[in-house]
């Protein structure tokens, strides 16, 4: 059974992913209320996004910091100050210190373009069209202390057409994002997911065997 879980977006950027998971809760198709959304830029426009729908917003620019810790300090005490119990990375663009991945362990959820743990980093569309790749995707996962290692949740496959470029790759990508994001936080609300190891544990009705993608087609 769901319950509303309560959630702080961080984001350093437009904030697509955070529009798209503010459209699910608006259709009550994700049980959750995101408290804040804090962003390391102030002209971040995902900060308009929340605003145009009352959401509060922080702002804590990086650079007014020592160190990556005292900043990240920072954060956490906003979130907790607002109660929030699940860390949603919407484009923030800062790798997390240990202290923060601690006050909130495995409670950090990320999202990330590409078929984990291929292609980590940045530019991983034109990476997977540079390597010819038949399929990509995106991952959301939770967080740890490796950059893009933590346990998968969900992900989602795309084709990759060999007309591709880095940028209509990524735009088909972003359409799965807008799915799989929300959905996994649902997941989240209905306990649905337990952490062993590696692994990430979902609780579902059942599984198709002979589910399969093929790129290009097989010619029957």
């Amino acid at each position: 059974m769901a319950r509303q879980v309560s959630i702080g977006v961080l984001i350093s950027g437009s904030g697509t992913n955070l529009q798209a998971i503010i459209d699910a809760i608006e259709a009550g198709k994700l049980d959750a209320k995101i408290e804040v959304v804090l962003s390391n830029q102030a002209d971040a426009y995902g900060l308009v996004r929340a605003r145009n729908h009352g959401i509060a917003v922080e702002v804590l620019n990086h650079r007014s910091f020592c160190s990556r810790e005292d900043y990240d300090r920072a954060v956490i005490a906003v979130l907790q100050a607002r109660g929030v119990e699940l860390v949603v990375l919407a484009g923030f663009m800062r790798l997390l210190s240990p202290a923060f991945i601690k006050a909130y362990s495995n409670r950090i959820m990320n999202i990330h373009p590409a078929l984990l743990p291929s292609f980590p980093g940045l530019r991983v569309q034109q990476r997977a069209v540079d390597h010819g790749v038949r399929f990509s995707g995106c991952t959301v996962h939770f967080v740890n202390e490796e950059c893009d290692e933590g346990p998968i949740i969900i992900q989602a496959v795309v084709p990759v057409f060999a007309d591709d470029t880095g940028e209509t790759l990524a735009a088909r990508i972003l359409e799965q994002e807008h799915r799989i994001y929300p959905h996994a936080i649902q997941l989240y609300a209905e306990s649905r997911l337990k952490v062993v190891g590696r692994k990430v544990l979902v609780d579902r009705p059942g599984k198709d065997e002979k589910q399969a993608l093929v790129e290009p087609p097989l010619e029957e």
